[in-house]
């Protein structure tokens, strides 16, 4: 009889014990999984994943004692509701790291550009379809951006299933103007040219006057930027040694998405040291006058760059400024409203107080706060000034620091799933996960104040005719004693020496 009272009461302890354990486990596997995603993530510093670790399965294991009897009625309830309490904070957590680390590899395994390239037909013609136009010639440039039109003809004889006849043409107003005279019924042209060419005189209606037929998606891969021909090897702190690296960034305002060619109107220079942290930005007007990297040292608008790639933009300054580009940053200019917006607002010194030419918005000179499409037109104006888009490149870098300031302050993990949208619709970037995930890492370690140094190349008017037209066109002549000085600044911010503003 006694052994059978023993052999109950033992049976009872292991009932009660059973509600407990399942709660510890589930918690304990819950735990598992948010430490697995938090390693993989490589976010956290060591010196605090290992604590958080500890810390963890510390509380798992008292929260497993708290519920290990369910006669203990008051304390297994209280274990058992923390228990729950922290499995959804985990769970929560879990689903924002998977979140922020599909976003971050969203935006850095970009590796290719797409040039659309239209068939354009005078705008009262009758033809609808390509068929329509199947007998008929094209016209083509014979040397500008032949890779993207190479492919549009490829893709138009398969389409067809017949070798078009093609017409070559030097330049963009001789291609225009054979449309315009009827000497070809068609023609191919890369769109990021339409707003070239409503730049020269007497052109300023070629959306009016031609259409598109059909659209062709050229996609090409992004190539590695290569180091400037004459570089001394020793002079410049790359990227290598994981403390130093330049970023191109290239805001765009492109027909057809931020993965399409396009010019940038936006070229800014980061040049970052993760050791001094200091960020210096270095601003190139659009219309600098310089040779692109691949016209064999033919002058052109540095915002044509943009029309031949990213790369093209890169390699381009790389050229000017001597220095190795390491990485690019894109953003299209709606991009910089969503973030703006995202961020709940920015506050961005102006140097004047001005009133936008697009939108009326006003700014007063001094501390501005701004929404996103407010940010938007202080970016862009240009009109307001004197010194026009030399203005318009110190407004950019000021927005960009005024969103940096905002990003790296607690206020961001607020609205950190509207951040990661913004993020994920309007950015692009080659730098890798891997030195995104360092650089927060880094930062969560030392919690450092990053300084922003901002500088701006300058020049003189000028007329010329750039690589990419056919016609004399307003360009930017380098000033080269400021060329020289921000090569300067970019190499000691490169050296590892802290640097004051100019």
């Amino acid at each position: 009889m006694e052994d059978s009272n023993k052999t109950s009461k033992r049976a009872d302890n292991q009932g009660s014990a059973i509600p407990g354990g399942v709660v510890t486990g589930l918690l304990f596997a819950v735990m598992v999984v948010f430490d697995v995603v938090l390693v993989h993530s490589a976010l956290l510093p060591v010196k605090f994943l290992v604590p958080v670790m500890v810390l963890l399965v510390a509380l798992v294991a008292l929260l497993g004692f708290l519920t290990h009897r369910t006669e203990r009625t008051g304390r297994f309830a209280a274990g058992t509701v923390v228990s729950i309490l922290i499995a959804i904070i985990l769970i929560y957590a879990i689903i924002a790291l998977n979140t922020l680390t599909s976003t971050l590899n969203s935006i850095t395994t970009v590796s290719t550009e797409v040039t659309h390239v239209g068939v354009y037909v005078l705008t009262e013609d009758e033809a609808e379809t390509l068929n329509d136009l199947e007998e008929d010639t094209f016209g083509i440039l014979s040397e500008l951006d032949r890779t993207s039109t190479d492919g549009a003809i490829q893709q138009l004889n398969e389409d067809l299933d017949t070798e078009i006849a093609t017409a070559e043409y030097d330049g963009l107003v001789q291609l225009v103007d054979a449309l315009y005279d009827q000497e070809c019924r068609a023609i191919l042209l890369n769109d990021a040219y339409l707003d070239v060419i409503a730049e020269i005189e007497g052109y300023e209606d070629i959306d009016d006057r031609i259409r598109e037929v059909t659209g062709l998606e050229v996609e090409e891969v992004i190539e590695e930027t290569d180091s400037p021909e004459e570089e001394d090897a020793d002079s410049t702190v790359t990227a290598e040694t994981g403390n130093a690296f330049t970023l191109y960034t290239s805001g765009i305002d492109s027909r057809n998405g931020l993965k399409a060619k396009s010019r940038s109107d936006v070229n800014i220079l980061a040049t970052v040291n993760t050791e001094t942290h200091q960020i210096l930005l270095v601003s190139t007007p659009r219309d600098y006058y310089v040779p692109l990297s691949i016209s064999n040292g033919a002058r052109d608008k540095l915002t044509h760059a943009g029309i031949y790639g990213v790369s093209v933009s890169m390699d381009t300054l790389a050229m000017l400024y001597d220095i190795d580009v390491d990485y690019y940053f894109r953003v299209s200019f709606e991009g910089f409203e969503d973030i703006v917006d995202a961020l709940g607002g920015v506050s961005v010194y102006s140097e004047y107080a001005f009133t936008s030419s697009h939108t009326g918005d006003t700014f007063v000179e001094g501390y501005n706060y701004v929404d996103g499409s407010q940010a938007l037109a202080f970016a862009r104006e240009r009109y307001a000034f004197a010194t026009g888009d030399r203005q318009r490149g110190k407004n950019q870098m000021a927005l960009i620091q005024a969103i940096i300031t905002k990003a790296l302050s607690p206020s961001i993990l607020v609205n950190y799933s509207s951040i990661l949208s913004a993020v994920e619709d309007n950015f692009e970037t080659s730098l890798s996960y891997d030195l995104i995930a360092s650089l927060v890492s880094d930062q969560l370690s030392t919690g450092a104040d990053w300084e922003v140094i901002t500088y701006s190349v300058d020049g003189s008017n000028g007329s010329a005719v750039p690589y990419s037209m056919s016609t004399t066109a307003y360009v930017m002549i380098p000033d080269e004693s400021t060329v020289a000085t921000a090569k300067e600044l970019m190499q000691a911010v490169l050296n590892g020496e802290v640097i004051s503003q100019p």
